[in-house]
């Protein structure tokens, strides 16, 4: 608190002093004007700050999923898995600038071309047109933030939907065929869902507190982001089939993943991310409420892990590692819907239940031959809709202090969990009609790396 006091007392005196060392005041109403006007614009300042941080967090997640996924995975795929990872975070920000932002905020909901469910994108304003409308997007008429803020957070969301998949199709999948679904998955599809709430007047919030006794909450994407890339995943896997030798008439043959150390580094990293995805998802630097959701983020984080580690070691009669390192994920995506609506001592619980679901859902696909490597599906998906079903449950209020209905969180997350998967499955079923999905057996038996790109990762 004493440092952000120092901040909004020196920041209108350090903009005036550089902006503004001129004759002339800036003109009334300006952009000038607002960052010149004292303590508001100070806020503001320590507000877009903190959001920009955020979104640098959360494209650290993006080596996390590539540590993970490469970690959990055998050696000789380690090259496509980081290269996979490469090319979604460029083409999640690009497609979503290109496309993405304008389709999943489109607005108004009074705006003609608007329904709720649908709304066409564009690319990202490349300036203003004129003073009023750099105002109007560069100061708190804005938000707590500007546009370009708004935008830079919200791509770094955007790629993760794509990088989900990248982990469950990992071993097997094409390069070229996944580069294009990924293209348009994140360009295309995913704002789609993402408008139905956070996109003003989205049909989720309308028609659950019209007919449901409270608005959809999901105030980080527990279901707009994790469950739609799980679901997404599961459909694509559906399609791909098992990695061959995996499941065979002898029973499952476990592939052991090449680096537990890797896979841990990357769990870490995507916890250090995640205060970012939550916590910027305040859209403010509010102290009480931010400091109150990095405590319930981590500690269902905490708790999933330690709930996965117990249940693996009962069910297994091993303590397992890598279901430890789910768990906290598990954990983490839980709380997500949730983070700024859950008090923290049911975070924990709410953290705990996803830990231990995440150790059955992971052995309940397993069972049934659906060929997950890293356990996307049940980290993200399942887990996203427990946490979004939990809000319902657990959640003390809803946005702005609204009413919450569990009715309106299970209706939410099933249409989202649904859309992404009917959506995924005929996107991934038409490449593979087109250009197939996975590579020849030979390819899969020598290793991606080589085979898609001529060099292993290892030398030795």
């Amino acid at each position: 608190m004493r440092m952000l006091k120092k901040l909004m007392f020196l920041a209108p005196l350090l903009l005036t002093a550089t902006a503004f060392g001129q004759d002339e005041p800036p003109a009334e109403g300006s952009y000038e004007a607002f960052m010149a006007s004292g303590a508001d614009a100070a806020m503001f300042t320590v507000n877009n700050l903190w959001i920009l941080i955020s979104a640098a967090l959360v494209f650290i997640m993006h080596l996390g999923f590539s540590t993970v996924e490469s970690g959990l995975c055998q050696k000789k795929n380690t090259v496509n898995i980081l290269f996979k990872n490469v090319f979604i975070v460029c083409i999640g920000a690009l497609g979503y600038m290109a496309y993405g932002f304008n389709a999943m905020y489109p607005g108004d909901a009074t705006a003609g071309d608007w329904n709720g469910f649908f709304a066409m994108g564009g690319p990202l304003m490349n300036g203003f047109a004129d003073e009023a409308t750099r105002t109007a997007n560069t100061t708190a008429e804005y938000g707590n933030y500007t546009v370009w803020s708004d935008f830079i957070f919200q791509a770094m969301f955007a790629a993760t939907a794509a990088t989900i998949v990248s982990g469950a199709v990992a071993e097997r999948v094409k390069l070229s065929t996944f580069m294009i679904y990924a293209t348009l998955l994140v360009t295309f599809i995913y704002p789609i869902t993402g408008s139905w709430e956070w996109g003003v007047g989205g049909w989720l919030n309308t028609v659950g507190g019209e007919k449901f006794g409270g608005e959809f909450v999901d105030f980080a994407g527990s279901s707009l982001v994790h469950a739609f890339g799980g679901f997404a995943a599961l459909a694509a896997v559906l399609v791909l089939g098992p990695r061959r030798g995996k499941y065979t008439s002898e029973g499952t043959k476990p592939i052991l993943p090449h680096s537990l150390p890797l896979a841990a580094i990357g769990v870490f990293l995507l916890f250090l991310g995640w205060f970012g995805f939550n916590g910027g998802s305040v859209l403010s630097a509010d102290p009480e409420r931010v400091s109150r959701v990095f405590v319930t983020t981590a500690m269902a984080g905490f708790g999933g892990g330690l709930a996965a580690i117990f249940t693996s070691w009962i069910v297994l009669k091993k303590p397992d590692l890598s279901m430890g390192l789910n768990g906290m994920l598990a954990g983490l995506v839980g709380i997500t819907a949730g983070a700024g609506a859950i008090s923290p001592w049911a975070s924990v619980l709410v953290g705990a239940i996803a830990g231990a679901l995440v150790v059955v859902s992971v052995l309940f696909f397993d069972k049934i031959k659906v060929d997950d490597p890293v356990g996307a599906i049940s980290v993200h998906g399942i887990c996203g809709m427990w946490g979004t079903i939990a809000v319902g449950i657990f959640g003390q209020d809803g946005l702005n202090g609204g009413e919450i209905s569990l009715t309106t969180q299970i209706i939410g997350t099933l249409s989202i969990s649904a859309f992404a998967f009917v959506s995924s499955f005929a996107l991934f079923f038409i490449l593979k009609m087109v250009m197939g999905v996975r590579v020849d057996e030979q390819e899969e038996s020598e290793g991606l790396d080589v085979a898609e790109h001529g060099s292993p990762a290892y030398t030795d």
